[in-house]
């Protein structure tokens, strides 16, 4: 039985030009490299080596829960979609929710996410605290239908996901499991050789109060966050950070000309001054249909999930509408404003007693207006998007910001599924009490395209040993050559005895072709056979993170070779 791979006999065709529906380098190179391929719009198919590297990723994934002692199933990937009604997310999910009917008419979902699934599961049978606390977890594909499906395995339809969901007594206990599945998905992290940082999240569609993402650090990430070296690190969609905000001109309420664009940095610039010591005005129409005015501080935007949560889904307001109660686009303010509208502030406002707002007339602001004395604020709540430059509301310094991938995430869920599903058990005193519930979820194959954003170079991408489809490339540059070949194949038996995962190149290809291909495909180290290496004793390897390359005696190198692959598998 062969020990090892050979290129020939390996599905990877590979492309010599960026396709044009790809933007990210990441999901450039895992097409270019024959690692995936795009079936539809946000469905791909996982060829070979992406596979292998998928069955590493997963594989971490089940040693670190079993670890902590999470248990793994499987659940179907269709939900009655009873479930969900009972849940009350049937109607609230959107239309990412794949919905369907079977042939008799039952309401069917596809699922993104399986809480209602796993609930209903355990109801009826964890029935005491003895039984407590249950861990349980999969791996399996989902679906979310995206209405802009894009990069790649970044934010497709179909994905992998490892989903896990844990059942205590008490909040006590959920806290425990919360925290040794956050310590589990660091853990994680590293041993896929990502570099992440765990930054408090909205909890957004799942729910709960409590939230954790683990973010891949990159350029190209969608995700904007703000961090200190202190520790502190949150997306800004959920950053609760302190602004500094400046107090406007004049010490008296009075309109003032202000003949410009009508934009706060024109504003500012007219005003000479900076736009912090601006207020911005929003005017949106909340989902009851409450028209609210939305005050921030001038350098600021409104963050629309801290909207959300205040207003439900809301709309900004049209022209007609601004127009009919009391708003000129441009130049609103609160006073003038129509008695109908709800006044709502940033907290960060709440101790400036001068502001600079619009008069609800083209070309006017008025200066020096004191809140709840010219004009009333129904509530303050948080509702700024924190940027860099805030201070840090752990230690006080100035944050950072940076962009990443969302990889994974933690949830404390408390109560919401288990009341609403009636799930309960019997407590010590016998009384019947809701499950309290966390949901951990880890995005499998976007780990794997995570990975090659952080680890690739203009060759292609740079495979951690860790999650390598293979963690050794031999190649022979004469395959048919009668001292190279048995030599290569020699050093791939040597390798594969010692553990090491080996392909070898025995395609009839020119050199520059064979040392693209391992350069684009990754394999992290390198054995290049030559004739006159071979006739001198000595193999060249490449690392192919560093770029070094060094002769090896050819009866040192498998033992070279293992001994640096070991100490690199995490």
């Amino acid at each position: 039985m062969r020990t090892y791979a050979k290129m020939s006999a390996t599905y990877a065709p590979t492309l010599k030009e960026d396709p044009v529906e790809a933007e990210l380098a990441s999901h450039k190179l895992l097409l270019r490299a024959g690692m995936i391929r795009r079936a539809s719009a946000g469905l791909y198919s996982y060829l070979p080596l992406a596979w292998r590297s998928i069955r590493k990723i997963e594989q971490v994934i089940r040693e670190e829960m079993e670890a902590i002692g999470a248990q793994e199933m499987l659940v179907p990937m269709v939900v009655p979609g009873e479930m969900w009604q009972e849940s009350g997310r049937w109607d609230v999910y959107g239309p990412e929710l794949l919905r369907m009917q079977d042939r008799h008419e039952r309401d069917l979902v596809m699922g993104p996410t399986h809480e209602e699934t796993f609930t209903d599961l355990v109801k009826n049978e964890l029935r005491s605290y003895k039984q407590l606390p249950v861990t349980l977890y999969q791996i399996q594909d989902k679906f979310r239908d995206e209405i802009r499906p894009r990069f790649g395995l970044m934010r497709g339809r179909e994905f992998i996901m490892k989903d896990a969901y844990s059942f205590d007594a008490d909040v006590e206990g959920m806290q425990k499991t919360y925290d040794e599945q956050k310590a589990a998905y660091a853990r994680i992290c590293e041993r896929c050789g990502l570099r992440a940082l765990p930054v408090v999240a909205d909890s957004g569609q799942i729910g709960g109060d409590t939230s954790v993402e683990f973010m891949a650090l990159a350029d190209a990430g969608e995700a904007a966050l703000v961090y200190c070296d202190c520790g502190f690190a949150a997306d800004t969609e959920a950053a609760r950070a302190s602004i500094a905000v400046e107090e406007g001109p004049g010490d008296v309420c009075e309109r003032i000309e202000t003949p410009c664009e009508g934009s706060i940095a024109s504003l500012a610039e007219f005003m000479g001054m900076s736009e912090r010591a601006c207020r911005k005005s929003l005017a949106i129409i909340a989902e009851d249909g409450t028209p609210v005015l939305c005050l921030l501080p001038g350098d600021h935007e409104l963050c629309e999930v801290k909207a959300e949560h205040a207003f439900g889904h809301y709309d900004v307001m049209s022209d007609e509408q601004m127009e009919t109660y009391g708003l000129v686009k441009g130049y609103m303010g609160p006073i003038g404003a129509d008695e109908r509208v709800r006044v709502v502030a940033d907290v960060s406002l709440r101790e400036s007693k001068r502001w600079l707002i619009g008069a609800n007339e083209s070309g006017w602001h008025i200066q020096g207006a004191c809140p709840g004395v010219d004009f009333k604020v129904d509530e303050w709540l948080d509702l700024a998007e924190a940027k860099e430059g805030d201070a840090c509301p752990k230690c006080g310094a100035p944050l950072k910001a940076a962009r990443g991938i969302e990889v994974s995430q933690v949830f404390q869920l408390g109560t919401k599924y288990s009341e609403a599903m009636g799930a309960t058990f019997m407590d010590v005193n016998g009384k019947e009490k809701p499950f309290q519930m966390g949901c951990y979820g880890i995005g499998v194959s976007r780990t794997l395209q995570a990975v090659v954003e952080q680890s690739h170079d203009e060759q292609g991408i740079v495979w951690p040993v860790c999650v390598a489809p293979y963690e050794v490339a031999v190649v022979p540059l004469s395959v048919g050559d009668k001292d190279v070949w048995p030599v290569a194949e020699q050093v791939c038996d040597e390798l594969a005895k010692k553990g090491v995962e080996v392909i070898v190149d025995d395609r009839k290809e020119r050199a520059g072709v064979k040392f693209a291909d391992a350069d684009l495909m990754g394999f992290p180290y390198q054995v290049v056979l030559g004739r006159r290496g071979v006739k001198n004793g000595v193999a060249e390897v490449k690392d192919r993170k560093t770029g070094e390359r060094q002769e090896i005696a050819l009866d040192e190198v498998a033992a070279w070779l293992a001994e640096r692959v070991m100490a690199e598998r995490l």
